[in-house]
């Protein structure tokens, strides 16, 4: 079956369609990446209404749907919905503006708008289990962030700053074949590397401190992400503990990965590693997250996540250590959820590099 196909069979009856608008849920519809468009379900059949910058290579490449020219949205998809029979149609609650609904309920005036989570969450279900050929995408993105990394680490010097360090690091991976970069790259020093998300300064890298980088390059719309901390200079005997807690909660959660245990239970792991260390107050944020057309999508790996992982979903392990005013340790991989434990995408050395 078509994703588009598995939509369908979805819907309630032959009189419900699912319009489909917003870019990662099109791409991940139909299998076409492109800034415009509509998909619109019904239970006999898929269409892809685009615009003429992207017709001719969506007729080719878009999976499951009829691709048509749009010219007159209203009048295209007004004679669909007769064709079919529809009365209902679900939309994207996550990701549909107030703005946007008013115009579909303009659009559509004696059609039922279901405007519930309905659709949203049924796409989200179906994505949250990667494809082997996703999968394929989101390695190969990795590759090149791990390239890119490897690249990176024979040219950091003390001196630089912060910026100029994620501004070449993002140049290897778009130069290595990445279509785009999957966030804004992250590289902090020093006390700037205890703040999770910290954005790269003008602050220069200096002897005898730790530079977290946290990047990832896209391949065909997929996503990698990785955290790698490294030294400049060489670490004092504290900053060692610290990285070999962070390295060691990180170990011990992914031997605990495996189908149908909880985010939750991955978490605490983690956290009972560092606990053990003496450092648990410091990590401050979720174990992991989902990764794929988005960097940030479902299953959470946390103390709060409501998911049972299982088989085919791809996460992240990324605990940290996070000392206010002094320094901060991430290390993060992403791994796919086996039925008996989980495959590490992740290939680049974690044994703290000096630079």
């Amino acid at each position: 079956m078509t994703r588009t196909d598995r939509i369908a069979a979805e819907l309630k009856d032959v009189t419900h369609a699912a319009l489909i608008t917003s870019e990662v849920s099109r791409q991940y519809a139909c299998g076409f990446r492109s800034e415009a468009g509509v998909v619109f379900v019904t239970r006999d059949k898929s269409y892809f209404l685009v615009d003429n910058r992207y017709y001719e290579h969506a007729a080719q490449q878009a999976d499951g749907v009829e691709v048509i020219l749009l010219s007159d949205l209203r009048k295209q998809i007004h004679a669909i919905i007769e064709e079919h029979g529809i009365k209902v149609i679900s939309i994207e609650s996550k990701s549909v503006t107030v703005h946007e609904l008013e115009d579909h309920k303009k659009l559509f005036p004696n059609l039922t708008i279901d405007a519930s989570d309905w659709l949203s969450s049924t796409i989200e279900k179906m994505r949250i289990i990667k494809s082997a050929e996703e999968i394929k995408k989101i390695e190969a993105a990795q590759r090149i962030a791990e390239a890119a990394f490897s690249k990176l680490i024979t040219n950091i010097r003390a001196g630089m700053t912060e910026k100029q360090i994620a501004s070449v690091l993002n140049f290897y991976m778009m130069d290595l074949g990445a279509d785009g970069l999957s966030f804004d790259t992250i590289a902090a020093s020093g006390v700037n590397s205890a703040c999770p998300h910290a954005v790269p300064t003008d602050k220069q890298v200096e002897n005898g401190e730790f530079l977290t980088l946290d990047f990832g390059a896209v391949v065909d719309g997929y996503h990698s992400d990785m955290t790698r901390t490294v030294v400049i200079g060489k670490p004092d005997e504290e900053m060692t503990k610290v990285y070999n807690a962070v390295w060691g909660a990180q170990t011990d959660a992914m031997k605990a990965v495996h189908a149908d245990i909880t985010g939750k239970l991955v978490d605490s792991v983690a956290r009972s590693t560092l606990d053990a260390w003496g450092y648990e107050k410091y990590f401050t944020h979720g174990l992991g997250h989902g990764v794929g057309l988005e960097i940030h999508e479902s299953p959470t790996v946390s103390a709060k996540s409501p998911f049972t992982l299982h088989e085919g979903m791809v996460i992240t392990i990324e605990p940290g250590i996070y000392i206010p005013h002094k320094y901060g340790v991430r290390i993060e991989d992403m791994v796919v959820v086996t039925t008996d434990g989980c495959l590490n995408l992740t290939k680049a050395p974690k044994t703290l590099i000096y630079i």
